[in-house]
């Protein structure tokens, strides 16, 4: 399963991240196979749609992580 990576999530974990895929696997599995705490994620895209790490997840599923965004 594809994972995408933007801007401080990047950091030590490139682009882009393949995450093996099993039955039941949900979002909260994602972040800990990707040493990332739920609140390091503000935004979590399921196939472009805003989603929870509690869903339950296809294995042709596109995931996009985004951290929280600052602007001044």
């Amino acid at each position: 399963m594809n994972v995408k990576l933007f801007a401080t999530l990047r950091d030590g974990r490139g682009k882009e991240a393949e995450i093996l895929w099993f039955e039941g696997i949900d979002g909260f599995k994602v972040l800990e196979e990707l040493d990332l705490k739920q609140d390091d994620v503000k935004i979590f895209l399921v196939n472009g749609f805003h989603s929870t790490p509690d869903k339950k997840l296809n294995p042709e599923d596109q995931i996009s992580l985004f951290p929280a965004v600052g602007g001044g």
